[in-house]
């Protein structure tokens, strides 16, 4: 994770343990963020969704635990613990959660 100098510092981290559930929320954390790119994980309460939107760059979702349904053009993929999903560059996509469910966003900017 980051220290106040924008530095990385070297860390063993366990992933599911860095956010947790909040009841009817969306919980977000970013790990790392900088000009090229960002990690941040997310903790959805089921139920919980982001509408669809687009981004210019392409991103990969990784599912830590639960289940989400990740739409890309229109089209429903059920997601789930130990998967992920690649969101294409300037393809809408949204994402709902079908059951409590943690997830690393990453995001590629360069």
């Amino acid at each position: 994770m980051e220290n106040d100098r924008d530095n990385l510092v070297a860390q063993v981290l366990k992933l599911d343990t860095l956010v947790d559930y909040q009841d009817g929320s969306i919980v977000s954390r970013t790990i790392i963020g900088k000009k090229t790119g960002t990690l941040t994980l997310f903790a959805f309460w089921r139920g919980q969704a982001l509408s669809e939107h687009t981004a210019p760059y392409d991103a990969l979702v990784y599912i830590i635990d639960g289940e989400a349904e990740v739409s890309i053009s229109g089209k429903p993929h059920s997601v789930k613990e130990n998967e992920m999903i690649i969101m294409p560059a300037n393809e809408p996509h949204a994402l709902k959660a079908m059951t409590n469910f943690k997830m690393l966003l990453v995001m590629i900017k360069a």
